[in-house]
């Protein structure tokens, strides 16, 4: 193992074989240290930037033998210096390697860093859309009496139900018509999102079917279509009526919860109006052409929801509108049978009201395990602290190593630059040229020429050059930056 004060291997010494002609120990132990990021015994790697193991990378042999086996070989050249003939090592840490094959420390965790976060959101967008493949069959719209949702319709069906009646949900007119008969009972829960020819279909099927059909909250644009010579008087003052008239399934319900929306008038022989407000109904039934059929004007859709069911008599009354024959049709009329620009409000409902109800707490779910996720893995923020490693590397130790992974990425071109950056810097404190302008060559090159006293140099080729073709070049490279250094330093 070579000591502390030994010069590496891979640069030239004195006083054995491989000696080069020209050039000091002291010279290449500078050349080694700039690879090798430390300038004495006993650094450890990783204290120096990472680019010096690109630069030894590039001058590790193609047979990729040990260090004991290179023997570097320079023949004699002009003005003290040695032309290459055989490897060389690399120049200082001062950059971090980004070309060839080599890869810095640190790139292993950061992919499994990246891995693991890619794992979490994997299992979070599963279980997210496991979820909803769960609440798929239970969880839909305003008023569907399949939703559990405080706003859906799903305990008066249960309820229906369990009284013998078939609920079956239809989202056409067509469909909804088809369906009508002397034996069932007909809901619209938007009529008037209903267009033209949609409102003229239910209007056959009320005349001609001998059924019930419940009318939900339909305001004027559907009236004039499905129950002419009605027409609406604004809005009810209060939420709980009582029915004030003689239809039994209003005073067997007794007070409910019909008010708080529309209110209807009429002069059509035969209607019976129910828990008015203002002296206007909010609930209204009227016959119809066929025999034993009737129409069910409901002004409020209350008593249909899941989360004001059990209050007053909405129970009861609702039971008794929907379910006086045994065959329910619900009609939700969808965006095919909507009538563009009629439908009130539906322009005016922002982006989180169109999601469905959960979704926010599932989306809260997701943002909060995300933070927490951020937080957990997140860079710890304050000064670097310096920790003592179990091993102390020899700095010799330290370059031989780093020379090969150099060689083996085949990196001239980082090796070269970050010989030169640190042959600038050290030449930019001896000529008292400031740091700030040490890579500058209208600043640099005009100081150091000026304190050179032997043959004429290209100096601005030497510090600001091109990339070196092959090892060999580079090997020159460093050995011509290493005499420029010397004459300076001695002039």
């Amino acid at each position: 193992m070579t000591g502390p004060s030994d010069p590496a291997p891979s640069a030239a010494g004195s006083g054995g074989p491989g000696t080069v002609p020209g050039r000091s120990p002291q010279g290449a132990d500078r050349t080694l240290s700039d690879a090798a990021g430390s300038g004495g015994a006993g650094s450890v790697p990783g204290r120096s930037p990472q680019g010096a193991e690109r630069t030894a990378a590039a001058l590790s042999d193609p047979e990729n033998r040990s260090a004991p086996e290179e023997t570097p070989r320079r023949a004699p050249g002009p003005a003290g210096t040695t032309p290459p003939a055989g490897t060389a090592t690399a120049g200082t840490a001062t950059e971090a390697p980004g070309t060839g094959s080599g890869r810095a420390p640190g790139t292993g965790s950061r992919r499994r860093t990246i891995r693991r976060t890619a794992a979490v959101l994997a299992v979070l967008a599963a279980g997210a859309v496991v979820l909803a493949a769960l609440n798929s069959g239970t969880r839909h719209g305003h008023l569907d009496p399949r939703s559990a949702d405080p706003t859906g319709s799903r305990a008066v069906a249960e309820l229906l139900k369990e009284r013998g009646v078939t609920t079956r949900v239809v989202t056409t007119a067509r469909e909804a018509a088809d369906a009508t008969g002397p034996r069932t009972t007909l809901l619209v829960t938007d009529p008037d999102r209903l267009g033209a020819g949609q409102r003229s279909a239910i209007r056959s099927a009320i005349d001609l079917s001998g059924g019930r059909t419940v009318l939900l909250a339909p305001g004027d644009h559907s009236l004039s279509d499905l129950s002419p010579g009605v027409r609406t008087e604004g809005d009810a003052g209060s939420d709980d009526l009582d029915p004030r008239c003689t239809l039994p399934a209003a005073t067997s319900a007794g007070r409910a919860g019909t008010g708080g929306d529309l209110r209807y008038t009429t002069a059509l022989p035969g209607a019976t109006a129910c828990y008015p407000s203002g002296g206007h109904p909010t609930l209204l039934v009227l016959p119809t052409g066929t025999t034993g059929g009737d129409t069910v004007l409901l002004g409020s859709e209350t008593i249909l929801l899941n989360e004001s069911l059990a209050e007053q008599g909405n129970a009861s009354l609702a039971l008794q509108l929907l379910g006086s024959r045994p065959d329910l049709v619900w009609y939700l009329p969808s965006l095919a049978d909507s009538d563009p620009g009629t439908g009130p409000g539906e322009q005016d409902k922002s982006l989180l009201e169109l999601i469905p109800a959960g979704w926010s707490w599932a989306l809260l779910q997701l943002f909060l395990a995300a933070a927490l996720a951020a937080l957990w893995r997140a860079r710890r923020l304050g000064p670097l602290v310096t920790e003592k490693l179990p091993v102390a590397i020899r700095a010799s130790e330290a370059t031989e190593g780093r020379a090969r992974l150099y060689r083996k990425a085949g990196a001239r071109d980082r090796a070269a630059t970050v010989l030169r950056a640190a042959t600038r810097e050290r030449l930019a404190a001896l000529v008292g040229v400031p740091p700030t302008r040490a890579h500058e060559p209208a600043s640099l090159v005009p100081a150091v020429s000026a304190r050179l006293t032997g043959e004429p140099r290209d100096v601005a080729a030497l510090l600001f050059g091109t990339t070196p073709s092959d090892d060999a070049a580079l090997v020159a490279l460093a050995d011509h930056l290493d005499a420029l250094e010397r004459e300076v330093r001695t002039s």
